[in-house]
């Protein structure tokens, strides 16, 4: 709990510690198999299924996944020079974002047949949803809140805490009226208020990372699943051998 407060008070370039942040180290539920060789960007749940997208040029792909197995069941390439990013379900489709390519692509959720595409400015890092907007996160302290048709950018918010903005948001989940959104080179997920952007709390992953023994820079925790209907949570890092279910906050 100390070494996630310390890696948000860097993150934080000097801010007051903060302290006043409520901290809930994951407990586990259970585990579940995770390819070791997928450089996770995006992670969802639905209809009994994971949905994965996996960055790296050459190694990005989208992935429909079995829970109990790990094993693909579907599998389309983003081909170079495209890096792949974060994903999200809007109604029968899927997007997913590219890094530094300012372009982002639509697929049909059923075949992930590619059926179209669609331009933003600045990097694209990861996708989630609360049922009314898409929400995306650019690597930046803001969250960039999308029309779910269009993808046109309606409003953006920038998340703080203890007053100061924090860089580095990776991958988004929508759970309880919260975005949990992973913090890039760290063990902490943040708990997001939407409307005011604020950080409202933090799950600590440090001790699940030491689990997996990830020595590797870039093997971060990165990956959040949420089933809303049976409450279960789930989170993962790049080229990690598990994915957790974890306690989720509010239980």
């Amino acid at each position: 709990m100390r070494r996630i407060l310390a890696l948000l008070a860097l993150l934080l370039l000097g801010a007051a510690p903060p302290d006043t942040l409520p901290v809930t180290p994951a407990v586990v539920v259970a585990t579940l198999p995770h390819d070791t060789h997928a450089f996770t960007e995006g992670l969802f749940f639905r209809d009994g299924a994971f949905y994965e997208s996996t960055g790296e040029v050459g190694h990005s792909y989208v992935r429909k996944v079995d829970p109990a197995t790990g094993r693909v069941l579907r599998q389309v390439t983003v081909p170079p020079p495209y890096f792949g990013e974060g994903i999200v379900a809007v109604g029968r489709q899927l997007i997913s974002l590219t890094w530094k390519e300012g372009i982002g692509f639509r697929w049909t959720l059923d075949g992930f047949r590619r059926t179209g595409e669609f331009h933003y400015p600045g990097e694209g890092w990861a996708l989630t949803s609360d049922g009314k907007a898409v929400i995306m996160s650019d690597g930046t302290p803001q969250l960039r809140f999308l029309d779910p048709v269009t993808l046109a950018e309606r409003r953006r918010v920038t998340v703080t805490a203890n007053g100061q903005p924090v860089p580095n948001i990776n991958e988004l989940e929508f759970v309880d009226g919260e975005v949990l959104a992973n913090v890039w080179h760290t063990s902490a997920i943040i708990r997001i208020d939407p409307v005011s952007g604020r950080v409202v709390g933090l799950i600590d992953l440090s001790a699940l990372t030491a689990r997996v023994h990830a020595t590797e820079p870039e093997a971060v925790p990165n990956g959040i699943a949420w089933d809303a209907k049976t409450r279960r949570l789930w989170v993962t890092g790049k080229d990690w051998p598990t994915i957790f279910q974890i306690k989720p906050p509010k239980d």
